[in-house]
């Protein structure tokens, strides 16, 4: 049944093109959509006869209040639900990543020796940008094939300027170490050139240039260069062996297949340069409140305006009534015409059906997946006498150095897989020593002192570790008046000199650990929780514990006591900014003289 309020402004809705926007009783817009007539598009979801699928019934159950921007076309309405859904972020939109920028790489060529980065959005520099890349595994691989290629500088600006001998790459050949070596700036920019041809997928025009600039060193006699130039054409090639020639028009083209099941999907991005594949990512979506014949089009927009190259074509595996639109949008910010087009025949059918197979093939490992994270829910539900299914499962673990910089992490599982938009770090202060119960009590009353609508209470609350700590959790639980809220579990690790071939699940109350020779996906479950909370504890606290290490680099400089480092640190924001100054720029400022200024650079260029 819809409101009152609903209903009433369905009946006042216009059949004009326009964009809607979907409320919750908080006012948070949860949805955007467009359509060609409102009044027609909004029956669909308010006076539909059938029984609408499960996840749509239950998304609108969450509708609140709807508004209505009427616009004077089509088009219109398809720019405004673009902006509007960039803007706003709708939670059951189609949105890449949640609507983080996917990772992409950077070579600005107006700097004297460029070098190659990981970035996560394009400025308005003038620098050349490659991707986006579907994941920072993807690009840390295309990095990595780079740079083994072609030896371009790995360190930062401000540690290229100061180095004061090369680094280990340079001792493993893995770098030219232009910080301290003589390089010829026209020898090195001829190898960023090749770089940017190659990450463009111009393998061939790589390897041409390349046998020449062989050629034209063998010719001076410089035989160590020309070999040099050659182990790199023996690298590009064997990346060649691995490209597959899918299109013998040898045209720059991305292919994108779609397949959808049970409210999930995947777009596969096939990218065809000089006729090679040359990479395939895929990008798993839910459709939200979206029809699968609008998700292409919905992904496109999105996706092509992060970037860095847009081919001249793109091919898709299935129609869609957007496709025009999303066209006509992507020609606006496309410095080049960009042609859709939907393939019924032919060469570019068959490109178009191999997207959609290898994305129908990785939609049934996403499924797979999920079906075996909903039997571990099922099994963990059984294991533990729940009266529901542990959707939310939370698990803490703290993380110090002998009583030092004591942190704790909360890793978060949602539906059985890990929601890492939800975990959360904890910096533990006011406790002097080392003390687990403190520290759960500190961390506990944190998170559950939150407000509950932005982080809702688990299911299931797991502790690292047996009786004892489980006695700890239930007794500050108590304290909180969260008892009986969601259930406990305490996970203890086996002990194999006692003969333990599991770990043990302890429930509050009961002496005895549970028998789960019956339930190894729900241990499963219970110890991955457990692995990423300590994962993401270890992994803090190291990073704390660096990071102070690294500024008290500066106490065992002579002349610089406490207000001179913590004048330089508030002036220049760090190590690396300081490392990065002139000694004048440091003399400049009041208390520093220019003999201790070359002192410091000096110290922070040795390590």
């Amino acid at each position: 049944m819809i409101s009152d309020k609903i209903k009433e402004k369905y009946d006042h809705a216009p059949h004009t093109p326009g964009v809607y926007l979907m409320r919750d009783k908080k006012g948070n817009i949860i949805y955007v959509g467009k359509a060609k007539d409102l009044k027609k598009r909004l029956a669909a979801y308010f006076v539909k006869k059938d029984q609408p699928e499960p996840k749509t019934a239950a998304l609108l159950a969450l509708v609140d209040d709807f508004h209505l921007v009427v616009t004077q076309s089509d088009q219109e309405a398809f720019i405004l639900e673009s902006n509007l859904i960039k803007e706003n972020s709708p939670k059951y939109n189609v949105l890449l990543k949640d609507g983080k920028n996917y990772p992409l790489l950077r070579i600005d060529m107006h700097e004297p020796y460029p070098s190659i980065q990981r970035v996560r959005r394009i400025e308005k520099d003038k620098a050349l940008y490659f991707g986006p890349y579907s994941s920072s595994k993807s690009v840390n691989q295309t990095l990595k094939q780079v740079q083994r290629i072609f030896k371009l500088r790995k360190c930062r600006d401000a540690q290229f300027k100061n180095r004061t001998r090369p680094c280990l790459n340079y001792q493993i050949k893995a770098c030219l170490g232009l910080c301290c070596n003589e390089v010829d700036p026209k020898e090195y920019r001829a190898r960023v050139k090749a770089a940017v041809l190659f990450l463009r997928g111009r393998t061939r025009e790589v390897i041409k240039k390349l046998r020449l600039e062989m050629a034209a060193f063998a010719g001076e006699q410089a035989f160590e260069k020309a070999a040099q130039v050659r182990d790199t054409i023996f690298a590009v090639e064997r990346i060649m062996e691995r490209q597959v020639v899918v299109c013998v028009d040898g045209q720059d083209r991305d292919v994108l297949g779609l397949a959808w099941d049970r409210d999930r999907a995947v777009v596969t991005v096939m990218q065809v340069r000089s006729g090679h594949l040359i990479n395939t990512a895929y990008y798993p979506l839910d459709l939200g409140f979206k029809e699968p014949d609008e998700v292409l089009a919905a992904f496109v927009t999105q996706y092509y305006e992060k970037a860095a190259q847009i081919p001249g074509s793109v091919l898709f595996s299935h129609p869609s009534d957007d496709m025009t639109r999303a066209e006509a949008r992507l020609n606006e910010v496309a410095d080049h015409r960009v042609h859709f087009h939907y393939p019924l025949r032919g060469e570019k059918k068959r490109l178009a059906d191999m997207a959609r197979v290898n994305a129908t093939g990785e939609l049934e490992k996403i499924l797979a997946r999920e079906e075996e994270a909903r039997a571990g829910i099922t099994m963990l539900q059984n294991l533990l006498g729940m009266d529901r299914p542990p959707e939310r499962m939370e698990c803490f673990d703290n993380s110090n150095l002998q009583g030092k910089d004591p942190v704790a992490a909360m890793a978060v599982f949602t539906g059985g897989r890990p929601d890492k938009h939800a975990y959360r770090k904890f910096i533990i202060k006011g406790i002097e020593q080392q003390d687990d119960y403190a520290y759960m009590t500190h961390v506990l009353s944190r998170r559950f002192r939150h407000d509950r609508e932005d982080m809702p209470l688990p299911d299931l609350l797991v502790v690292d570790g047996g009786k004892g700590q489980l006695s700890m959790a239930v007794s500050v639980v108590r304290e909180l008046g969260l008892a009986g809220r969601f259930t406990l579990a305490g996970l203890a690790k086996k002990d194999a000199d006692k003969g333990e071939k599991a770990d043990k699940v302890y429930l509050p109350g009961r002496s005895n650990p549970l028998n789960t020779a019956q339930s190894a996906k729900a241990l499963f479950l219970l110890e991955q929780i457990r692995d990423e909370a300590h994962r993401s504890a270890v992994t803090f606290q190291r990073s704390r514990r660096e990071k102070r290490g690294k500024l008290s680099v500066l106490d065992g400089i002579p002349g610089i006591g406490p207000k001179k480092k913590k004048l330089l640190l508030t002036t220049f924001k760090g190590i690396d900014n300081i490392r990065s100054q002139s000694p004048e720029e440091l003399a400049a400022l009041p208390g520093i003289t220019l003999d201790m200024a070359k002192n410091l650079l000096q110290v922070l260029s040795d390590l």
